[in-house]
């Protein structure tokens, strides 16, 4: 007998039938005397259409606030999945965050798990319960909801499964694994058997949307067995996501790189003209970190003039925040010459472990691009990551041109 956590995603749960296969998926797993705590997200775009009621009323929503309309979306699914589980015959109970107790900062719609309490579950678990808990959301130290960031009930899987020592936690979405690149842009991308904690982890921060960035972190920091399956396949492997010492097998045909991410959903902020002094940086990103926005790519180009142009990305949502911020706390400050954003940008990320011992990889990818007249704006690198942003308009064509490159739809 094994303990395992489900998690299904939207499109998994987004009308009762689709609710009813997955209470007959989770019933064959409790039949084979598996403990299952099942987790899953608001119906298929049901998040979204509470962010627009939201907004009809306030075009920037109190956090908080928004957070208790939100939060509603993945109480209706539990319910509805705990239901559709004891018209099978099978013991269910539905939690909320608050009740099994998970613990997270206080930060408005995108807060952070400090703690979950396990007592709850466990004692459900041992007395032949489904445990059905939502995604998403949890309770800050003074009662108030609090959710996770978009895809924030992937974190609330993996989360549990880490707290509750499970055997493996299964992400079912509507794909059968995670891919060298997304097959809706390029139908010769090839469902990879296994990735490493690292690649999954880069894959996700730079776009790919098979897994949230932080579930990928929790998985990796609490060794969960990760695997990514479908929900609408009744057999299948999936794809299991290893740590790079157990995972693939050294062979000397084994791809360089990985796969392929992009990232529609970012913009560029660009602060022109500031004195080139030691603090500058932290002049400028400094209050956006206080309003709690995250930055990804930076650069710092030197003038002649002895000024700096300083440049950034951050979420497209949070572009017109950032650029507020920066025009009143920031600009008459420091003395910028102009402040400017642009949200036409994507961002294109190749991923691989083998980028380590292998040279030529940068150079390969700018010439490819190069060679179809896509001139790159920003880079950023890692060990085992080469991003850059580009024009939006010529993302899916670097995709597919990137993927054709590194052969990557060879088996």
């Amino acid at each position: 007998m094994a303990l395992i956590v489900q998690k299904y995603g939207g499109t998994s749960v987004a009308n009762p039938e689709r609710i009813r296969n997955v209470a007959r998926r989770v019933a064959r797993y409790k039949a084979m005397g598996h403990q299952i705590v099942v987790v899953v997200s608001a119906m298929s775009g049901e998040t979204n259409r509470l962010l627009g009621l939201a907004k009809e009323l306030m075009a920037e929503p109190d956090p908080r606030e928004l957070d208790m309309i939100v939060s509603t979306g993945e109480q209706v699914t539990i319910g509805m999945t705990a239901l559709a589980l004891i018209e099978l015959g099978i013991k269910a109970k539905s939690y909320t965050g608050a009740q099994v107790k998970i613990l997270t900062d206080d930060a408005h719609t995108k807060a952070r798990i400090l703690n979950i309490d396990q007592h709850n579950l466990k004692a459900d678990l041992d007395a032949g319960y489904v445990c059905v808990v939502a995604g998403f959301q949890g309770v800050d130290i003074d009662g108030n909801i609090t959710t996770l960031g978009r895809g924030g009930s992937d974190t609330t899987g993996v989360a549990l499964a880490a707290a509750l020592n499970a055997d493996e936690c299964q992400i079912y979405t509507d794909v059968d694994g995670v891919y060298t690149t997304d097959p809706r842009m390029v139908p010769e991308a090839r469902r990879l058997k296994s990735i490493t904690f690292e690649e999954m982890l880069e894959l996700a921060s730079q776009g790919s949307k098979v897994l949230q960035i932080r579930s990928v972190e929790f998985a990796g920091k609490y060794k969960v067995k990760l695997r990514v399956l479908s929900s609408f396949e009744e057999e299948g492997d999936g794809t299991l996501i290893t740590f790079e010492e157990d995972g693939k097998e050294t062979n000397m045909e084994e791809p360089i790189i990985s796969g392929i991410a992009f990232n529609r959903d970012e913009a560029k902020v660009t602060v022109l003209g500031v004195p080139d002094k030691p603090g500058i940086a932290y002049q400028i990103l400094g209050p956006v970190a206080d309003a709690n926005i995250d930055v990804d790519m930076i650069i710092q180009n030197v003038g002649a003039d002895g000024t700096t142009d300083f440049t950034f990305t951050v979420h497209k949502n949070e572009l017109n925040k950032a650029l507020n911020i920066l025009r009143d706390k920031v600009q008459g400050h420091i003395g910028a010459r102009e402040i400017s954003g642009d949200d036409k940008i994507a961002k294109v990320s190749v991923v691989g472990v083998g980028m380590r011992s292998h040279v030529g990889i940068a150079s390969k990818m700018f010439r490819t691009l190069a060679e179809e007249g896509i001139n790159i704006q920003m880079i950023s690198t890692s060990e085992i990551k080469i991003a850059v942003v580009i024009d939006e308009k010529y993302l899916e064509l670097a995709v597919r041109v990137l993927h054709k490159a590194f052969e990557l739809e060879e088996a």
